[in-house]
């Protein structure tokens, strides 16, 4: 058996979901507001001085402290059920069904949020690795429940749930300086939709 590890955003999809998802999941005065407060924030992150962590860090708390969980979860739901199929590549689907067919172990690994990802995977009978974020009593702090699962934690999470051994060949999928670590664990790799050495 083979294991194959799929980015989400930009390999699967066409493009980031994350901000589709704030969108959707929060009121309009949330985001107007989100747009000045986080404006210093965005063009730092555009200049290259603030991290990607940093931004999704600022952006999430803004976006979900002090919402219900269970409205969020269910936006999730709505997310993957009307968004996420519409920005599918065509490509990374037919990819994900052979993989199927060769009876692979097939997980997304993603710094996406459990929120929607939960619901798209199960539906197409994933298994995933992903950022989550943290609720006490129902309500969402704002904070991710951990590390996000970024860069050097995606390999991380990957070799802590995975014996790579038991596989004889592992596949991974990316495309962005973030899933480099991802890939680095894969004897056959792709890299925006091109296998690399």
């Amino acid at each position: 058996m083979n294991l194959a590890l799929f980015d989400f955003d930009g390999t699967i999809t066409t493009r980031e979901l994350m901000p589709d998802f704030v969108r959707m999941a929060t009121t309009r005065r949330r985001r107007v507001l989100g747009r000045v407060v986080l404006a210093p924030i965005y063009v730092g992150y555009k200049a290259g001085v603030v991290s990607g962590n940093a931004i999704r860090e600022r952006l999430a708390d803004f976006a979900f402290r002090g919402l219900p969980q269970h409205d969020m979860y269910a936006a999730g739901e709505r997310f993957a059920r009307e968004t996420v199929p519409a920005v599918l590549r065509p490509e990374a689907m037919e990819r994900l069904r052979w993989h199927r067919e060769q009876g692979d172990t097939i997980v997304v690994v993603s710094g996406s949020f459990d929120l929607y990802l939960s619901h798209w995977c199960a539906r197409h009978g994933l298994e995933l690795l992903c950022s989550s974020l943290e609720a006490r009593d129902g309500v969402m702090t704002g904070r991710f429940d951990g590390a996000q699962c970024v860069g050097a934690e995606k390999a991380r999470r990957v070799r802590e749930r995975y014996d790579l051994s038991r596989y004889g060949v592992v596949y991974a999928y990316g495309d962005t300086h973030e899933d480099r670590d991802l890939l680095a664990l894969a004897h056959r790799r792709w890299y925006r939709g091109k296998e690399i050495a």
